[in-house]
């Protein structure tokens, strides 16, 4: 009976075991939520590392996927060191909001993915428009931040239309002949630098022919 005395108020002996149950559940809800805050915080964190750490970031919507099919377009990721992950919406803001890049994520709703790659800037938006073309899914972009530029989607589609680093590096060797030095500039250069240089060469090759 002394357990009722430290009870807000007077009850019986079975309300007052079921007040007891009801308070011990709150504080384990509690302790619930302080892990949760704690999680979310360690997930802002390493989205922060994330984002300023990768040349290229695209954000998309993963509606008409299944699990199957998000573990594969995973795997295939990763396996070019592309990461891909599902992120809340507030969280990615904040990380965003941390890092001064606001625009990435300005009217963000819906389902969010995020792929990201820290050594091709453009593979990621390439990647994901070459796995959802062959699994016949309808790719829906936000926006993109490539070389700390920010994109709309019709500006990503065009990039993820361009040839892999690689390749881009093998036109420029062949398609023009520029002093070592100039090619080691290009290269080491952000990407939308290669893009401008492919361009010219392009808009020069078109002028001569005609």
């Amino acid at each position: 009976m002394n357990l009722l005395i430290h009870l807000p108020c007077r009850l019986s002996l079975r309300e007052g075991f079921l007040f007891l149950k009801i308070s011990n559940r709150i504080r384990k809800e509690d302790k619930l939520l302080a892990l949760s805050k704690d999680s979310k915080k360690k997930i802002v964190e390493d989205l922060i590392e994330e984002l300023k750490n990768s040349k290229g970031i695209i954000l998309t919507d993963y509606r008409g996927m299944n699990v199957s099919q998000v573990n594969n377009l995973r795997n295939e990721l990763k396996e070019n060191k592309v990461e891909f992950k599902v992120v809340k919406n507030t969280l990615l803001e904040r990380a965003s909001e941390e890092l001064d890049v606001r625009d990435l994520t300005k009217d963000l709703i819906g389902c969010t993915a995020i792929a990201f790659s820290c050594e091709d800037g453009v593979a990621p938006a390439r990647l994901l428009k070459e796995y959802f073309k062959k699994n016949k899914i309808e790719l829906i972009v936000k926006t993109a931040l490539i070389e700390g530029k920010i994109f709309n989607p019709e500006k990503i589609m065009e990039i993820a239309s361009l040839p892999s680093k690689d390749v881009l590096i093998t036109q420029i060797v062949n398609g023009i002949k520029y002093p070592l030095y100039s090619l080691v500039f290009i290269l080491q250069g952000p990407v939308r630098g290669l893009i401008y240089t492919l361009e010219a060469v392009k808009k020069k090759k078109e002028a001569e022919v005609s």
